[in-house]
């Protein structure tokens, strides 16, 4: 056999491999000898068939599966050989011309291809010990928890009908009775009987509580709206509709008084324990806040601390991924890159740079956890399932039984949880301090912060 190394170029590398036919001949022979005391043809006796005869019925056949396995085996032992950590899957190219073809399986021609690869580049971790982390901590207040009982107050209001010459103002709840018309005709799902609107809670289509305002108990208007381009009934997405719409009631949102009483109309025994649970979730919310804000100052770290070249065709991969869910985003929303400041070119620039970071981050993680032997049990899976079926109450089946036959949704489930092992692996090391901070504080820029990874 013959190995030339015909490209050698940053993380692209090609090989030209010569494989002698004797050499494949002499394994075809092999595997056809393994097969002599398997095969069952007629006027042989079992084990007595003569591997001349094998040679002619299944001659072709073998050959072809002793290239393929020779080549799997050869691209091995190269890469191997060579310390190389794939990138992505190896481009093999073969001969085309249908008689060189044949004479490689009949054993007449060398076997002759090139193997071309991207490989990942030696990454030198950095000295987690020396890396310093401050932890912001947020305590919860009475105020927060007196902020949070309020608004679960107002979600839990009691609504009271106005008189009978009142009008619909921002916040009252309008009953209604409604025909929607595309262009003059009944679409399916149009109709509806006794459905009572918020206005200004934006659960309508954009535009049709606004609409609502100063509407009388047994009035009747004609409210034009558009389906937004994203919405899920493709035959209405986009499409302008208008809606006959009457009111049969009006009612006012009333104060709601917080006390014992309506703690039990949560289920809470008393006012105190709606205020122990109030605060506990908060807490957990907190402390979640906490973790992100941990991660990405660690994370952003790691990329400061890593900075080496990514394989090209990575990037690129990660980078379509995300450049089609933006374009899909501006299409549903009907917005520009003018609308954001910015170019498309520019816009792609910033992209690519986010993906960059993202596969360097992914592929220093990855380092980190298998010179740590991290990794991830079947139980920290299995628990992780458990958990999203548990946010889908009546279709924890269907939720289970997803994740069971979907590898890539199970593999989706594992990334995040052996991202977050291999953080508190370095977490442990590192020396982080705790810093006291606001709520506000805590919260402050929390989307523009957001990290790239």
């Amino acid at each position: 056999m013959q190995v030339t190394e015909t490209l050698a170029e940053g993380l692209k590398h090609e090989f030209q491999i010569n494989v002698p036919a004797s050499d494949l001949d002499a394994k075809a022979d092999a595997r056809l000898v393994n097969l002599k005391d398997k095969v069952r043809l007629n006027g042989f006796r079992p084990g007595k068939v003569p591997v001349s005869h094998l040679k002619k019925v299944y001659g072709r056949s073998v050959m072809a599966e002793t290239i393929d396995q020779t080549i799997r085996e050869t691209n091995s032992q190269i890469f191997t050989e060579r310390g190389f950590r794939l990138a992505t899957e190896p481009k093999i190219t073969m001969p085309t011309e249908q008689k060189a073809v044949e004479d490689i399986l009949a054993g007449k021609s060398d076997l002759t291809y090139t193997v071309s690869i991207e490989v990942v580049p030696p990454i030198q971790l950095a000295d987690f010990k020396s890396f310093t982390v401050e932890k912001p901590i947020a305590e919860v207040t009475d105020a927060d928890v007196d902020d949070a009982i309020k608004r679960i107050a107002d979600q839990n209001r009691a609504y009271a009908a106005k008189g009978e010459d009142a009008k619909a103002e921002s916040g009252d709840r309008v009953t209604i009775s409604f025909k929607g018309t595309i262009n003059g005709t009944p679409f399916e799902g149009g109709a509806g009987e006794g459905i009572q609107v918020t206005i200004g809670s934006n659960t309508f289509i954009p535009g049709f509580e606004e609409q609502l305002i100063g509407i009388a108990t047994g009035e009747t208007r004609n409210l034009k709206v558009s389906f937004p381009k994203n919405y899920a009934n493709d035959k209405l997405a986009g499409q302008p509709a208008e809606f006959e719409t009457t009111a049969t009631l009006i009612e006012a949102p009333q104060e709601s008084k917080i006390d014992d009483e309506f703690a039990k109309s949560l289920g809470l025994e008393s006012l105190d324990k709606l205020k122990e649970a109030a605060r506990q979730r908060l807490s957990a919310e907190f402390a979640g806040a906490t973790r992100q804000r941990v991660k990405r100052m660690l994370l952003d770290r790691l990329d400061e601390s890593h900075r080496f070249e990514a394989p090209p065709s990575l990037v690129e991969e990660e980078f379509k991924l995300m450049w089609n869910s933006i374009k899909a985003e501006m299409e549903s929303s009907g917005k520009t890159f003018a609308d954001e400041d910015t170019t498309e070119e520019a816009a792609k620039e910033e992209y690519h740079k986010i993906a960059d970071r993202r596969v360097r981050l992914g592929l220093v993680l990855s380092e980190i956890g298998e010179k740590n032997k991290i990794t991830v049990t079947d139980d920290e899976v299995s628990r992780a399932v458990i958990e999203r079926a548990r946010q889908m109450p009546g279709r924890e089946k269907e939720v289970w039984d997803y994740y069971r036959n979907n590898a890539n949704a199970l593999a989706q489930l594992r990334a995040p949880i052996y991202e977050d092992k291999v953080v508190d692996f370095i977490l442990e090391l590192a020396n982080v301090t705790e810093k006291k901070v606001t709520r506000e504080d805590l919260y402050k820029d929390d989307e523009t912060e957001k990290s790239a990874a």
